[in-house]
């Protein structure tokens, strides 16, 4: 039996595709984005958040935890306004079994990871169809990196075409080209990141060569793929008029680009990694300005007939 690990399955979403949609967020990806903004979806294993604000000291944690990983000590040189008490949480004793999350009563603690069938991704995101139907909406499959459960994700695109539903990825395009032609035969849309026009920097900043990148996206344009280029605007990394002539290049040179979507920066992901105990690469804790992302969709429109927008 073929199961994958979710970290989330989000309804009512307006920002992953046409009309309203179930977003269905998998873990695991092969690039580390400076930047990143989901980065509980990088790792494919279940993982402890843990929000220090929402601790109230109760201690139930530490009654249930058979590994011994966390400790509440009074603080009796708390500031007014300071918490009264120090709760600290040791990752190296932890084994992520989940009994802490299920005593917090005050959302301090969670686990982030389930694993499910192929089929009961779809009969949860089959609860929403009414509206699917009503907006034009559908599933989408995003992350994390979905091609790195590729063969959950294949099932679930089967079944998603079997009952009818419009089908996004939303991906980096950083897999082998046979998954991803295999899977275009039950997408109607990708969402394809495309995130560093110089090779350099994108290794820099993700990790990876953005060369098997571009290699997919015409790869997957030959096939007759619909595509959305999603490009994430990050200050101080790739918001620069070299960057935005690369995105209109790559959409010019495509036959099956239906739209430019820029993505201004927001800070989300810094206190994602605070809440997992991940290192920030990115420190930015202010939105990118609207008003710059709106100047740089207009010096891309006027590069290309593509029609330019900013989410």
């Amino acid at each position: 039996m073929i199961r994958g690990m979710i970290f989330n399955i989000q309804r009512f979403s307006i920002h992953d595709g046409p009309g309203i949609r179930t977003a269905v967020f998998m873990k695991g990806c092969p690039l580390r984005c400076e930047w990143c903004h989901n980065p509980e979806g990088q790792r494919n294993r279940l993982e402890l958040s843990f929000i220090l604000h929402k601790c109230v000291g109760c201690g139930r944690c530490i009654e249930v935890c058979p590994a011994g990983a966390h400790a509440v000590k009074p603080n009796a040189s708390a500031f007014e306004g300071e918490q009264p008490f120090t709760h600290t949480l040791d990752r190296n004793k932890c084994i992520v079994c989940g009994k802490c999350a299920e005593a917090c009563a005050y959302g301090a603690l969670s686990v982030a990871g389930k694993l499910y069938t192929p089929e009961e991704v779809i009969a949860e995101v089959l609860r929403d169809m009414p509206f699917y139907k009503n907006s034009g909406g559908g599933v989408t499959f995003t992350g994390g990196e979905p091609f790195a459960q590729h063969e959950f994700l294949l099932e679930m695109l089967k079944l998603s075409k079997s009952e009818g539903l419009h089908v996004c990825i939303e991906t980096s395009l950083f897999a082998p080209t046979d998954m991803l032609l295999e899977a275009a035969a039950y997408t109607d849309l990708f969402l394809a990141d495309y995130k560093e026009s110089n090779d350099d920097l994108h290794k820099k900043f993700t990790g990876v060569s953005n060369k098997t990148i571009i290699d997919n996206f015409r790869a997957i344009d030959a096939a007759g793929a619909k595509i959305e280029l999603r490009c994430p605007l990050i200050p101080d990394r790739n918001d620069r008029e070299e960057h935005y002539r690369g995105i209109a290049d790559l959409a010019n040179s495509l036959s099956n680009v239906v739209e430019i979507t820029l993505e201004p920066y927001h800070p989300l992901g810094t206190s994602k990694c605070e809440n997992f105990g991940y290192d920030c690469k990115y420190d930015r804790r202010e939105f990118m300005d609207k008003a710059d992302a709106e100047k740089a969709a207009e010096f891309i429109r006027s590069l290309t007939n593509t029609k330019v927008r900013v989410q």
